[in-house]
């Protein structure tokens, strides 16, 4: 590492920046993630906690709908468009956006009115489904323009500060005893804020005017391109989600929330991987073009990964029970044995994560998709035995399953990818 920063390589030094200001952003997330849970579960209650996190559940099995023209689209348009352009083609991708997110908005309101889920649940997404309008439409498309800059900053700065203040709402409606269902609305006002500020932000930065338009062979171009790669991430946020979609159908809402509550957790770990493999990805794997280097960095990556989530892994599997009740209160001791087996999930999420690298560097969308199908087919099948016969230890048993599927298709096509 200090062999390359030595070499004044302008790609490493923005990558190395970009991990300080990436890592205290996620750092500020977990933390925060950690203790408006423990706010909300001990208020709550296990029951009333379920349903809030399988609402949560459902709005990240909906909000895929709206990532048509992801990142991998509209930041090499950007890029290979002149400046003047910039406004045609960010119009563009947020009518798109915006009109593919408020159709997914109406739908899910369509959906609660008529009785497709719990009452209070349906009340909780509700608010939390507001959050469409503004993420994709609005965060999206100015964070895709931001990294083609290679400038994330603003960005980091705005969630970061967003993510506090809904901390700070959250500790006041429980002090004032709110209702459950008021929650969800703090999360769209979060999406709404940091909206708002990268538009200042960016109306900033071209002369206090938006100058977005729309484009009608832009806006073409973005409807039919990426739709494999958008059916794939479908697909891979549908297996994350699928574990507390099945054991919602087994078992009550109190059980539920005790293993929401260890996977709530055991996420926020997975989540240093998939920061790693953010991080690191443009200066050891992207832009790296000779096979045999690529190969060495992939497996000290890999050797990398894995140490660090075995290590992690042992660390939280010792300390399970006082995690758990120190951040949840003692009402959720018996969801420690769910986090000291869940935690183990960080290694094959890692090696996975590091494994897709190659795939996204060489654009290998059918394999993406082909590799989150079987991850969820797999996981379909495996819950289909396991949770009847060990509910929330059969749904971690279906995760693995599904991420041991992933990974060896990364392996597959990296062996043949990267073959002499």
């Amino acid at each position: 590492m200090k062999a390359l920063l030595r070499s004044g390589n302008p790609d490493v030094a923005r990558a190395l920046a970009n991990i300080v200001w990436l890592g205290l952003e996620r750092l500020t997330q977990i933390v925060v993630a950690i203790v408006i849970s423990g706010l909300l579960a001990r208020y709550l209650g296990p029951g009333d906690f379920g349903k809030w996190q399988y609402a949560n559940t459902l709005l990240l099995v909906i909000a895929p709908i709206t990532w048509v023209c992801g990142a991998e689209i509209l930041v090499p348009t950007i890029v290979n468009r002149a400046p003047a352009e910039t406004g045609a083609v960010l119009g563009s991708a947020f009518v798109l956006r915006m009109g593919v997110s408020i159709a997914a908005l109406a739908l899910t309101w369509l959906w609660i009115a008529a009785g497709g889920t719990d009452p209070l649940v349906g009340l909780m997404l509700a608010g939390l489904a507001v959050t469409m309008l503004f993420r994709e439409p609005f965060i999206g498309v100015i964070n895709s323009w931001l990294q083609s800059l290679t400038f994330s900053k603003p960005q980091l700065i705005a969630s970061m500060a967003a993510a506090i203040v809904k901390a700070a709402l959250v500790y006041m409606l429980v002090r004032l005893a709110a209702g459950a269902a008021s929650f969800g609305w703090l999360w769209a006002l979060e999406a709404a804020a940091i909206g708002g500020a990268l538009v200042l932000y960016y109306m900033r930065r071209h002369g206090g005017r938006l100058g977005w338009r729309f484009d009608r062979a832009l806006f073409s171009h973005f409807t039919r391109a990426g739709t494999v790669f958008w059916l794939g991430l479908i697909c891979m946020y549908l297996f994350l989600k699928l574990d507390r979609l099945m054991l919602a159908q087994r078992v009550p809402f109190a059980e539920l929330g005790l293993y929401s509550a260890a996977q709530q957790l055991n996420e926020n770990w997975i989540a240093l991987a998939l920061m790693l493999a953010q991080t690191i990805a443009p200066a050891f794997v992207y832009r790296v073009q000779e096979i045999p280097a690529l190969r060495r960095n992939l497996v000290r990556l890999f050797a990398m990964t894995a140490v660090l989530m075995i290590a992690g892994a042992a660390v939280l599997d010792a300390l399970a029970g006082f995690i758990i009740t120190r951040v949840f209160g003692p009402n959720y001791a018996a969801a420690a044995g769910i986090f000291r087996w869940a935690v183990w999930l960080s290694v094959p999420a890692g090696i996975e994560a590091i494994g897709n690298l190659v795939v996204l560097k060489y654009q290998a969308k059918y394999v993406l998709l082909s590799k989150w199908l079987l991850a969820l087919a797999v996981a379909f099948a495996v819950n289909l035995i396991a949770i009847p016969r060990f509910e929330g230890y059969g749904a971690l048993v279906g995760l693995a399953a599904g991420y041991l599927a992933a990974a060896a298709v990364n392996f597959y096509y990296i062996r043949f990818r990267l073959r002499a």
